[in-house]
């Protein structure tokens, strides 16, 4: 059974605020320790539960976050940017399970340090006329490959956006959230169990389905009417309302690809203080 993991590092251990996740910080050098500790603690419930192969995608930021020296040496790992699938690089290999690991809610929701893509500039995002956080995205790719969601870890509030996109997952909240920036959390002790007891539990599940086909529409919001006006030059973009942009595509693996080009022109337009 080989099994991926999309890790991201909002909804890690203990992260509540900037500092936590940006490179370069003092508290993101001790949190890179905490993420890579809830990843290994997944790992460790992978392999009690039947893996044999473990790849883990380094899915947050600069996607080199991770402590290479650190991780458990069954593993392996996929780290650094312009990765076709972003977040998801790794699940057309024939992968038989995903773990969403330190996920977070999505942009124009309540959540620690809630997102879509963009820290700041979207709004909303879309899939197919569902409010989409980057789980919704990354399940609806998932399936497109078959592949099942195991796992999905985060605060309270990305858990239950995921009894939506992956009801049959297995859930580890390791943090209460209480604003966009502070939360209550479980001290690593604690968020090691439950991770390599859910991971464990989650192997039950693991094997892939049939492949879910079929085209499907994304729609963007900004908070500001410009970055809709600059994301409309990009060939299927079109802009449907003052700060929305809309596309279709006949693959969820294509609706994605034309996503992360919006997001990459909108992150290109921002100027300053203004946005």
């Amino acid at each position: 059974m080989r099994i991926m993991v999309s890790a991201d590092m909002e909804g890690a251990t203990g992260v509540t605020w900037t500092d936590d996740v940006v490179p370069g910080t003092e508290q993101w050098q001790r949190f890179r320790k905490l993420f890579t500790g809830d990843v290994n603690a997944t790992i460790a419930g992978l392999f009690d539960g039947g893996a044999t192969d473990v790849l883990v995608n380094e899915a947050h930021s600069s996607q080199r976050n991770l402590l290479l020296e650190d991780l458990d040496p069954r593993a392996r790992m996929l780290t650094g940017r312009h990765k076709p699938l972003s977040m998801m690089q790794g699940i057309d290999s024939g992968v038989d399970g995903v773990v969403f690991l330190g996920y977070h809610a999505g942009a124009g929701f309540d959540g620690v340090l809630s997102h879509t893509y963009l820290e700041n500039q979207i709004t909303g995002v879309w899939l197919d006329g569902v409010p989409a956080s980057e789980g919704r995205l990354n399940a609806g790719l998932a399936a497109e490959y078959g592949v099942p969601v195991l796992v999905v870890t985060g605060d309270d509030l990305a858990c239950e956006d995921a009894r939506d996109y992956a009801p049959r997952a297995k859930l580890v909240a390791v943090k209460e959230c209480v604003s966009r920036y502070a939360a209550i959390c479980l001290p690593p002790a604690r968020t090691a169990e439950l991770l390599t007891t859910a991971a464990a539990e989650g192997m039950a599940r693991a094997g892939r389905g049939a492949p879910a086909e079929g085209a499907h529409r994304i729609e963007v919001e900004f908070d500001a009417s410009h970055l809709a006006q600059a994301t409309a030059v990009i060939p299927t973009v079109e802009q449907i309302d003052v700060r929305r942009v809309g596309f279709d595509a006949a693959t969820m693996t294509e609706a994605m690809k034309a996503f992360k080009v919006v997001t990459a022109i909108a992150a290109g337009a921002v100027q300053g203080k203004y946005g």
